[in-house]
């Protein structure tokens, strides 16, 4: 992965500390922060010394009343530092609720470790971490941190009242800088003026918010990006990791970094290059010789990650990569776009904010933002998105952790901002059809298939590379029902334009249809039930849904003699603005056919709208939970 922008809250990640003079008594807080809340930042203040392009000092002092168990997150101390990032020092105290001193914190409390994962080969960035142990609550902790940058290409973000179960008294963030340093500011949902104080030693920049209460967690909200305060700062003048530059847009910023970190890391040997130009030999269509490059990259080549150098910005070169078959996602798109090179197809190195909820990079505030690298290849009457960390993955398919958002391309001439395609609700599809035959005691069994496109064909993408073992053991997780049985599973792939998963099997369901007395009665949908959305009295965030999809039921349930039909239930048919849901049940001779079609539309609606929609989706739930009433002959 990239290392990318990080807040405040996830550099620092839990900063705190004033004076030994302040009161921390429980008492002295007002009641309505500690509503709903599980800890409370009593008082903030960071400060952002940026004395030059080398030098930005960041100190913070920072107090937290954690309130209970589910607050002891809050009361954490995680703090990242790297070759570039020191910790000069850290320092604090615990108070119980009464503000009587427990104990005090110095460095030597911290663990200090690697801040990877396992699945990253190597890497220079480490994490120092405390994590208080407190037997009594409420009780309040006390920090002062101050770290040490050699660069401002990457600078703090503020972000007070960032996570919903903690409310904030006060929190203040200043920023200095050399006077007339040029900066571009952004502010998101700050009510209010930056106090700005300019003298002949520095030009400050001001920010408070105060009383913030917490919030309840409501359900299909938005990105908390686009509702919470936060102030951005990117220097127009920069240093980072020793190599120097300027920008105030996206073209400016894609136009360094193709230079500085991509351009002088993609040459390939003469040897490798005529591998290359034979693989494509008598191919003419560049969509053809893209597809025959990509599936070579993909066989050679595996995901490891690498988050050393500059920042974990670089990728390491394509030699590097050819040679070791093996990068992480700047590497190995590095890597391809080489190989296309070499062919003379052009494509674009591409910065994405990857991950299931849509996030796009910000079309006003230019900053080294994103996660995640993917690469564009646009031909004359085509444009192919390629992602080159899964050696599994559909040529062209880029899936719901890249789909829909707004991307950096980085190329010679300049950064462009670029969409990725969408993954619509028509697209986003799950077929089934099944026919189920019922005994006597209520038993079930019979034959399923099922094909997954879009982000559902992403959702089975992993099962299809785990073992056959593991994959029955997941597949009663996605089903769910109780004592049942798979026999003869397959799943297979087609890696069309685009692409989708073919599952089938037999299934057994002991004692599926309930039996009472005379009656049995028979869930008609087997394998696909809604859940409830909670209701709410009140709703002040917008109604969103991430990405729609388009679910398609037939079940077929073949009856014994034994069995006759008394009730079924009534065909329904809703149709909202957040979608649609029709069910039929048709009964046929010794047959009941039961079909049932769902849509859920993407989009952000009105907080006003939340009541249609609980009454949209929770009306599902109750269709999807129809019984079929059968009298039993002879009982």
């Amino acid at each position: 992965m990239r290392k990318y922008c990080l807040s405040l809250f996830t550099i620092l990640c839990s900063l705190s500390s004033l004076t030994a003079q302040e009161n921390y008594a429980i008492d002295q807080l007002p009641a309505t922060l500690k509503s709903r809340a599980t800890a409370v930042l009593r008082q903030e203040e960071t400060t952002v010394d940026m004395k030059s392009p080398e030098l930005v000092i960041t100190t913070v002092k920072k107090a937290i009343t954690v309130l209970n168990k589910n607050g002891d997150v809050h009361g954490a101390l995680s703090i990242y530092y790297d070759k570039s990032r020191s910790v000069q020092r850290i320092k604090g105290s615990i108070y119980n609720a009464f503000g009587g001193l427990i104990s005090k914190i110095s460095m030597s409390n911290f663990s200090d470790e690697s801040a990877v994962s396992n699945g990253t080969l190597y890497a220079d960035n480490r994490i120092k971490s405390f994590s208080p142990v407190v037997q009594d609550y409420p009780y309040t902790i006390v920090y002062e941190v101050e770290i040490r940058d050699k660069q401002n290409l990457i600078l703090p973000t503020w972000n007070p009242g960032e996570y919903p179960d903690m409310s904030t008294l006060q929190s203040k963030f200043t920023f200095l800088c050399q006077p007339g340093t040029k900066l571009r500011i952004r502010e998101y949902n700050f009510k209010g003026k930056p106090e700005v104080i300019k003298t002949e030693k520095n030009d400050s920049y001001s920010w408070t918010a105060a009383n913030i209460p917490a919030r309840k967690a409501e359900s299909f909200s938005p990105d908390p990006d686009t509702y919470n305060t936060a102030v951005r700062i990117a220097a127009e003048q920069f240093s980072f990791y020793g190599k120097k530059g300027s920008y105030s847009s996206w073209e400016e910023l894609g136009k360094w970094e193709y230079h500085a970190l991509i351009k002088d890391r993609q040459l390939l040997g003469a040897e490798v290059q005529n591998e290359i130009r034979t693989l494509v030999n008598g191919i003419t269509d560049d969509r053809q010789k893209t597809r025959r490059l990509y599936e070579y990259m993909q066989k050679r080549t595996r995901y490891i990650s690498v988050q050393i150098g500059i920042g974990g910005n670089q990728p390491i070169s394509a030699a590097e990569v050819h040679r070791m078959a093996y990068g992480d996602c700047k590497g190995l798109v590095n890597y391809m776009q080489s190989i296309l090179n070499v062919v003379n197809i052009p494509s674009m190195y591409c910065v994405v904010t990857a991950g299931n909820m849509k996030k796009s990079l910000d079309p006003d505030f230019a900053s080294m933002d994103g996660n995640h690298i993917i690469l564009c290849v646009p031909l004359k009457t085509d444009t192919i998105w390629l992602e080159c960390t899964d050696q599994n993955s559909p040529f062209g398919h880029l899936g719901s952790f890249t789909d829909d958002r707004l991307v950096l391309a980085c190329t010679a001439g300049g950064g462009k901002l670029l969409r990725t395609p969408v993954l619509t609700h028509e697209m986003n599809q799950q077929i089934r059809h099944s026919t189920l035959q019922i005994s006597k005691d209520g038993s079930a069994s019979g034959t399923l298939t099922t094909r997954f496109s879009g982000d559902q064909y992403d959702n089975y993408g992993e099962l299809i590379q785990e073992p056959y073992t593991e994959q029955l053991k997941k597949l009663k997780e996605i089903y769910n029902i109780d004592n049942i049985i798979f026999k003869d599973f397959k799943l297979s792939q087609e890696k069309d334009v685009q692409p989708s998963m073919l599952e089938s099997l037999k299934l057994e369901i002991p004692n599926y249809a309930a039996k009472a007395s005379t009656r049995m009665y028979l869930i008609l949908n087997a394998y696909n039930r809604s859940n409830t959305v909670p209701e709410a009295n009140t709703r002040t965030l917008p109604v969103y849904i991430n990405r729609g999809f388009t679910d398609e039921d037939e079940i077929t349930y073949e009856l014994p003699e034994e069995m006759e039909l008394e009730f079924m239930p009534e065909n329904r048919t809703l149709k909202t603005q957040f979608g649609s849901y029709d069910m039929t049940v048709i009964a046929k001779g010794r047959q009941l056919i039961y079909k049932r079609k769902r849509v859920l539309n993407s989009g952000t609606f009105p907080a006003s709208s939340y009541e249609e929609f609980t009454s949209f989706m929770n009306k599902v739930v109750d269709y999807d939970r129809g019984k079929a009433v059968f009298k039993l002959k002879g009982s």
